[in-house]
């Protein structure tokens, strides 16, 4: 039990006994993550505006100065520089910012007016019997126009417009869900139970003349935390469905290059069948790697692309799964629906992803079967060229032998020569020799037996050299 002071105050807290250690630099920003972006508690009436923008890294800078400057007009504190996540308390409800990957949403809930309720002049809601007899014949708006949204003339859009779309939390019992539902278009209306039958929701998908897609949730007894957490979770239903279609517009695009560069390979490799010499063989290789560059450009323009419209697919599954919604009846689901006109889409994207994929491979597989063939044909080149300088070699080497023989007989000429001459200076001399005719016919064998020696050696010389080199 703790000690209670004499003045009785509290006692104050002791001071921890345990070690404080030097924290990771992320350490704050991963344990606030699953914080940043908590449900908050609605109750019926309510309306939600949700606007997404596509940003890019210069546009969220100047967005967030943007967003600190209308903050500061409000009398509130604007976004830490490193923030992704702020709230904004407004007199007329709250608005949300929050920082994407590739965008930026702003999303405003206040009060809601309810279905077929207009204001005056004065401000003042009509009475509900005239907007009902209007809704009869079609005249009246599907709603009535929510007011104090920050969304107007002075409101700064970051980037080109992605996501728009408005939610309305409303009481059936007071407002008259069937009469809302007849404001939807039929053909894709889709309605789903929701916490068991605590909720219906319903939308159509489609845009209103103000370009919202318009969403309902019918709260028949949900408690206000999962009554928001229902809305949160059907307004990033909406904004991932928009944004993971973007992939189909992409794969439309690249569509036809792949096509083209799958009827180019074709031709190459029927080519390749009856391609014969080293330069036919480059040329087609050369083609083969325009095709090749292509399609990796094409590929890594799409890859961001295609990567996130799966990441936004498995949000769109995560959230359906989340809201556990059931059908009721004569009506689809909102998964039944999405599954419906989504998958097609998402199945084209990962055609043209795994076509683009196998396509890489087959140019890289046909790619190097022609290097194979230009190699081997260099490599023939190679070996016939080497057969021409070995016969040349031979030819050379004959000559040389050839030239090798004259040239003993050539040095044995002027070698007798000189003994020749050398034996007449002895006579003249007076030395005892014999005739010059003489020695010099002796001299003959002499000289030729030693200069083919000399010759010979030198030859098996410069061979010695050449094999140990």
């Amino acid at each position: 039990m703790d000690e209670v002071r004499p003045d009785g105050q509290e006692p104050r807290p002791e001071a921890s006994s345990l070690p404080v250690f030097e924290p990771h630099a992320l350490r704050g920003m991963v344990l606030g993550e699953v914080h940043a972006r908590p449900f908050r508690p609605a109750r019926a009436p309510r309306v939600y505006l949700r606007y997404g923008f596509m940003t890019d890294e210069a546009a969220a800078a100047a967005d967030r100065d943007w967003l600190s400057g209308f903050c500061k007009a409000q009398g509130a504190a604007g976004p830490e520089p490193s923030a992704r996540y702020h709230v904004v308390d407004l007199q007329t409800g709250s608005l949300r910012w929050e920082r994407h990957g590739e965008f930026t949403t702003y999303t405003w809930d206040g009060p809601g007016d309810g279905p077929g309720r207009a204001r005056g002049d004065d401000g003042a809601l009509e009475p509900d019997t005239q907007a009902e007899d209007a809704a009869s014949d079609g005249s009246a708006s599907f709603f009535a126009p929510p007011h104090g949204h920050p969304f107007g003339a002075s409101f700064r859009a970051p980037g080109p417009l992605i996501v728009a779309v408005r939610l309305d939390l409303l009481q059936p019992s007071v407002n008259g869900f069937e009469r809302v539902l007849r404001q939807f278009d039929r053909a894709s209306l889709a309605v789903s139970e929701v916490e068991g039958d605590a909720a219906l929701i319903a939308t159509d998908f489609r845009q209103d003349r103000d370009g919202l897609t318009r969403i309902v949730i019918a709260n028949e007894r949900l408690h206000p935390q999962p009554a928001g957490a229902l809305a949160q979770r059907l307004l990033e239903l909406e904004t991932y469905r928009t944004l993971s279609l973007l992939g189909l517009a992409e794969a439309n695009r690249q569509a036809p290059t792949v096509v083209r560069i799958e009827d180019g390979l074709f031709h190459i490799t029927e080519k390749m069948r009856s391609s014969e010499g080293v330069e036919t063989n480059r040329v087609l290789l050369d083609d083969l790697t325009q095709l090749a560059a292509e399609l990796e450009s094409g590929a890594a323009a799409s890859a961001y692309r295609f990567g996130a419209t799966r990441a936004y697919d498995a949000i769109v599954g995560q959230r359906l799964i989340a809201i556990d919604e059931k059908p009721a009846e004569g009506y689809f689901t909102f998964g039944q629906f999405l599954n419906r006109r989504m998958a097609p889409a998402m199945r084209t994207c990962r055609t043209i992803e795994e076509r683009q994929a196998n396509l890489s491979r087959k140019l890289a597989r046909a790619a190097t079967l022609l290097r194979t063939r230009v190699d081997v044909e260099l490599e023939r080149q190679n070996r016939d060229l080497l057969m021409a300088m070995n016969r040349r070699a031979r030819l050379q080497l004959r000559l040389q032998q050839t030239v090798e023989g004259l040239s003993v007989a050539a040095i044995s000429y002027y070698v007798v020569g000189l003994a020749g001459y050398l034996a007449k200076a002895a006579k003249e001399a007076g030395l005892p020799v014999p005739r010059p005719e003489i020695v010099t016919g002796l001299s003959v064998p002499v000289a030729v037996v030693t200069i083919w020696y000399v010759v010979r050696r030198i030859r098996a010389h410069h061979n010695d050299a050449d094999e140990k080199g």
